[in-house]
């Protein structure tokens, strides 16, 4: 079988690795890798698929935890990749920022830690906060290598209302919950098209259950500041923007966005912006999505995907 890149190898002896059980039989088993990040930040991963096969790495949105690419991981651990996912500083189990550093270059200077000890040349799939870490660190080259770029409902150009409502969303509970029905609720009424969970126990992962027994979303209370203060109306969001704009032009590496159909976060003229940026981006929109893409339609997401990694096959 023709491979998109060469073979990778992550090395053992530069990465502490814990071996977990697959959450069912049908599962691959993963291994929970912890990488050396930037400011002695520790960056947990979760790998699935052979480690020497070819790497994807899955960067999440802001707010959201490695787990959000479960399904989309196991499908390309199926395919015959080695998808690692990782939790970006401040989520999930990585450590939080001694200083409060949740800073694009901060996240950027992770990826490339991270990259470093993987080796070879991975592809980037990065959603929202992820997306603009990765397209950033290639555009800007900071990082050692990198085969393909995969946008998860991002561009460089991003609608205010949009990233607005998820900051008012992940800033309305300071708090936390009582219980997890209560996190249920609060999920559905973000995101009402998509059915609320059924599995209260699944909710868990992107939750860290405090000493007084509440609920509270599992990343660090002081990176809200920096999600507002870039997207603010102010001179650090134009300088943010034209950072963004400039980096996407010196993309050079086959590209795709993802798009959700619904999304509110990236409009079709963003998406065209996009394209005029980097001419050689391929796009398309997935019927049915908003932004959190691969959580609303991950089979039709992670096709979408796989049919740019290996086109011959999808």
């Amino acid at each position: 079988m023709r491979r998109f890149m060469p073979e990778t190898t992550i090395s053992r002896c530069r990465l502490d690795i814990t071996r977990i059980s697959a959450a069912n039989s049908n599962a691959s088993p993963a291994d929970i890798i912890y990488f050396a990040g930037h400011e002695g930040v520790r960056i947990v991963g979760e790998r699935r698929g052979p480690p020497d096969a070819p790497v994807v790495l899955l960067l999440h949105g802001g707010g959201q935890t490695r787990h959000a690419w479960a399904g989309a991981a196991e499908r390309l651990a199926r395919a015959g990749f080695c998808a690692i996912a990782l939790d970006c500083r401040g989520h999930g189990d990585s450590d939080w920022s001694p200083n409060g550093n949740y800073s694009v270059d901060a996240m950027i200077a992770d990826l490339r830690r991270v990259i470093t000890q993987v080796g070879g040349t991975p592809v980037l799939v990065g959603a929202s906060m992820g997306g603009i870490t990765a397209m950033i660190a290639v555009g800007e080259g900071h990082i050692p290598a990198a085969s393909k770029l995969v946008l998860v409902d991002i561009a460089p150009r991003v609608e205010r209302a949009g990233v607005q409502r998820i900051i008012a969303f992940m800033s309305a509970s300071p708090d936390g919950f009582a219980t997890l029905e209560e996190v249920r609720d609060a999920v559905a009424a973000y995101n009402p098209h998509r059915p609320p969970s059924a599995d209260l126990n699944g909710l868990k992962k992107n939750l860290r259950q405090c000493a007084d027994g509440r609920y509270r979303w599992h990343w660090d209370p002081c990176f809200l500041k920096e999600a507002e203060a870039t997207h603010h109306e102010s001179g650090k969001a134009l300088t943010e923007l034209d950072r963004r704009l400039a980096a996407a032009r010196n993309v050079r590496i086959p590209t795709l966005l993802v798009r959700g159909g619904g999304s509110d976060v990236v409009s079709p003229e963003g998406v065209r912006e996009l394209r005029e940026l980097i001419p050689h981006a391929q796009a398309v929109d997935i019927v049915g999505a908003g932004h959190m893409v691969a959580g609303d339609r991950n089979d039709v997401f992670t096709d979408a995907v796989l049919g740019f990694l290996i086109p011959h096959r999808y």
